[in-house]
C-alpha cells in the first residue's frame, strides 16, 4: 500500500473556489490549459504519485546512494531510478521547459498544485528533476550560444545543481573563495571547493551541468564580485550533445545525512586535477542576480516540499486514528467495562488532528495563492502592464520568505509534535513513514536560507527596502476582508485584532531599526524578533485564506449533498485556527515590545 495519499480535493477547492484560477486558464497565456484539462493533469499526476513516485520513497530512504570515490560518481537504488524514470517518461518535464524546447505553458498554480503531489509522495524525484528548471534559466538569461546548451539540457535530459556554498562561508555566499580565470578562447577555468550541492551527482542522466558562483579574476569582494557559470561534468559538442572528454569538476564526498537519503548532497572539487571550464551565464558579471531567478525557485519548492510533508503526515496520521482503539471514551473512563474507543473520540487526539489539518490546509492556500500571484506576474507581462506586474512582483517577493520560512518551520514541528504523536510508540518505528517525514522535513528548515536568514531578508528587504508597499497592501486587502461583515463576524473580529498586533510588531522593529543608526545595538532588538515576525505574518495569512475558505463553504453547505462533511471541515479548520493560533500574536507583541537586547550582554562563558 502506498504511503501517499493525495489531497486533491482540497487542491481542486484551493484552485477554483478560492483563487478563482479558471478565471485565467483557457486564456491568454493559459489558452491551452482550461479548468478540465488541468483538473486531468492533477488526477494523472495523482495516479502516478500514489503508485510509480510513492512505490521507491521508503526504499530509496533505507538503501540511500552509492559513492564511487575513486571516479567521483553516484548510483541511486534501481527502484529510485524506475520512479524517476516514470515521471520523466510521462513528460512531466515539459511543464518546466521554455515553450520554444518543448515546453507547455500553464498556470504556476496548476503547476505548483501538481509539485505539491510529486513533493509528498518522493521529493527526491522533483529535486532531481530540477534541470528542466535550470534550463529554464539558462535559456532565458544566456547568450545565443548558451540557449544551444538550454536546448540540449533538455532535449537530452540532462540534470543540473545550484552551487553557491563553501565550507568556510557557508550561508555568508559573498565570502566565496571559488576563484574564475578567463582563457583566450572565451571559456573560463574555475577552482574551489563546494559544499552541500543537492544532486550533484546520479546515475539518472548522462550529463549535469552545474550552476557555479564564483569570483572572477580581478573581481571585488562579497557578492557583488560574483559571476555565474555552467560548467558541465563531460564536455560536449554544442551542436549535437555528444558527450567529450570528463570536465575538471568532480565530488569528493557525499554527506551521510538525517534524512532525504536518496537525494545526494555533495561535496564538489573544481579544477584541482584538470581545469574546470565553465561558459559565463550570458556574458555579463551578474553572478547573484542571476542566481537569484534559481533561489526563488528552491523557495518556492522547498516551501512546498515541507508543506506537502505535513499534509502526507496528517493524512496518516487521521487515518491511523480511525482504527487505532485504545481505551474508553473520556467521559465514561471510570467504567472499565465500557466499550474501548478509536483513538480519534478521545479530545486530545481530536486537537492534534485539527492542529493538523487546520495549519496543511491553511498552508496549502497559502502556496497556491503565492503560486496564483506568479499567474499574475506572467499575464502583466504578457498585456504590459507595468504598474500591474510592479505590485505583483513586490508581493511575490514578500511571499517566499513565508512560503519558505513560515512554511518549512510550522510544518517539520507539527510532524513532528502531532503527527507523529498520534502514532504513539509506533511513530518512532519505521512500521510507519512518519518518523521518515520527519527526518526528511528537517532539511526544509535549512535549505535555501536557514529561517532566521528568511526572517532577516524578510523585515530588512521585503519591508525595510521596499518602504512597507508590498505588506502595507496586504495588510490593507485583509483588514477589509476582516470589516467586511457576513459570516464568521467572530472569526473575522479575531482577524482584525490580530493585524493590530501585528501593525505593532513591525512598527516596534522599525522604530528599532531607525534606532540603530544612531545606537547601532539598537539592531540587535530587530534580529532578536525577525523570525518571530516571519511567524506572525504567515499565522495572519494562513487565518485570512482559511476564514475565506469557511466563507466558501458557508455559502456552499445548504446544498452540498456529498460534499457537505468537506465544508463542515473547513468551517472547523478556520474556527480551530483562529480560536488557537491568532491570540498568539498579542503575546508576541508584548515579547518584541519587552525585548531590550540585554541578552547580547551576557559573556559567552555564561551560556
Amino acid at each position: 500500500m502506498s504511503h501517499y495519499s493525495a489531497n486533491l480535493r482540497d487542491i481542486e477547492f484551493c484552485l477554483f473556489d478560492l483563487l478563482e484560477r479558471d478565471k485565467v486558464m483557457g486564456t491568454s497565456l493559459y489558452s491551452d490549459v482550461d479548468r478540465d484539462t488541468a483538473m486531468g493533469m492533477l488526477e494523472e499526476m495523482k495516479r502516478l504519485c500514489e503508485n510509480d513516485l510513492a512505490e521507491s520513497f521508503i526504499e530509496g530512504d533505507r538503501l540511500g546512494t552509492v559513492f564511487n570515490k575513486a571516479t567521483g560518481d553516484v548510483t541511486v537504488p534501481a527502484s529510485f531510478k524506475k520512479s524517476y524514470d516514470a515521471y520523466v517518461d510521462g513528460e512531466w518535464w515539459r511543464l518546466d521547459a521554455p515553450v520554444d524546447l518543448g515546453g507547455m505553458k500553464i498556470p504556476p498554480s496548476v503547476r505548483w498544485a501538481i509539485a505539491e503531489m510529486v513533493l509528498g509522495s518522493n521529493p527526491a524525484v522533483h529535486i532531481y528533476a530540477s534541470g528542466y528548471a535550470f534550463a529554464h534559466v539558462a535559456y532565458v538569461l544566456g547568450t545565443p550560444e548558451q540557449k544551444k546548451i538550454a536546448k540540449l539540457m533538455i532535449d537530452h535530459h540532462w540534470g543540473a545543481t545550484m552551487q553557491l556554498t563553501e565550507p568556510d562561508a557557508g550561508s555568508d555566499v559573498g565570502a566565496g573563495r571559488s576563484k574564475a580565470v578567463q582563457q583566450e578562447d572565451g571559456t573560463w577555468h574555475i577552482t574551489g571547493t563546494k559544499r552541500f550541492i543537492t544532486s550533484g551527482d546520479a546515475d539518472l542522466y548522462e550529463n549535469i551541468v552545474h550552476f557555479v558562483l564564483a569570483r572572477r579574476e580581478g573581481g571585488g569582494p562579497g557578492t557583488k564580485g560574483l559571476s555565474l557559470f555552467l560548467i558541465p561534468k563531460f564536455m560536449f559538442n554544442h551542436e549535437t550533445g555528444e558527450l567529450g572528454k570528463r570536465n575538471g569538476i568532480f565530488v569528493t564526498n557525499v554527506e551521510k545525512k538525517m534524512g532525504l537519503n536518496v537525494s545526494s548532497t555533495c561535496e564538489m572539487n573544481l579544477g584541482e586535477h584538470e581545469p574546470a571550464v565553465g561558459y559565463l551565464l550570458g556574458d555579463v558579471h551578474q553572478g547573484i542576480a542571476q542566481m537569484f531567478k534559481v533561489i526563488e525557485f528552491a523557495r518556492m519548492m522547498v516551501g512546498t516540499k515541507a508543506i506537502a510533508t505535513l499534509s502526507a503526515g496528517y493524512q496518516q496520521a487521521l487515518s491511523y486514528a480511525k482504527v487505532r482503539v485504545q481505551g474508553g471514551d473520556m467521559k465514561v473512563m471510570n467504567d472499565k467495562a465500557s466499550p474501548r474507543v478509536t483513538i480519534i473520540h478521545h479530545p486530545d487526539v481530536r486537537r492534534s488532528l485539527m492542529v493538523q489539518k487546520s495549519y496543511s490546509e491553511g498552508m496549502r492556500a497559502l502556496v497556491l495563492y503565492t503560486a496564483s500571484i506568479q499567474d499574475e506576474i506572467e499575464l502583466a507581462e504578457q498585456d504590459g502592464d507595468a504598474d500591474h506586474l510592479a505590485d505583483m512582483i513586490a508581493r511575490n517577493d514578500l511571499m517566499l520568505p513565508i512560503v519558505k520560512g513560515y512554511g518549512s518551520e510550522k510544518s517539520w514541528t507539527i510532524l513532528g509534535t502531532e503527527s507523529l504523536q498520534t502514532f504513539g510508540g509506533s511513530g518512532f518505528t519505521q512500521d510507519w513513514p512518519l518518523e521518515q517525514y520527519v527526518r526528511d522535513a528537517k532539511i526544509d528548515t535549512l535549505y535555501e536560507g536557514t529561517t532566521a536568514i528568511q526572517g532577516l531578508d524578510f523585515f530588512f528587504r521585503k519591508i525595510v527596502k521596499d518602504g512597507g508597499r508590498a505588506i502595507g497592501l496586504l495588510g490593507k486587502e485583509i483588514q477589509k476582508f476582516a470589516e467586511s461583515g457576513g459570516a464568521h463576524t467572530q472569526e473575522k473580529a479575531a482577524l482584525f485584532t490580530a493585524l493590530g498586533n501585528l501593525n505593532g510588531i513591525i512598527s516596534v522593529l522599525i522604530a528599532h531599526a531607525m534606532e540603530s543608526q544612531e545606537d547601532p545595538e539598537k539592531i540587535y532588538t530587530v534580529g532578536l524578533n525577525t523570525s518571530r515576525c516571519l511567524m506572525a505574518v504567515g499565522d495572519i495569512i494562513t487565518a485570512w485564506l482559511l476564514i475565506r475558505q469557511a466563507d466558501i463553504a458557508a455559502e456552499k453547505l445548504p446544498n452540498a449533498g456529498k460534499d457537505s462533511d468537506f465544508y463542515t471541515g473547513k468551517i472547523a479548520s478556520a474556527q480551530f485556527f483562529v480560536t488557537n493560533f491568532l491570540p498568539q500574536i498579542a503575546a508576541d507583541r508584548v515579547i518584541v515590545e519587552a525585548t531590550n537586547g540585554s541578552i547580547m550582554d551576557i559573556p559567552e562563558s555564561a551560556f
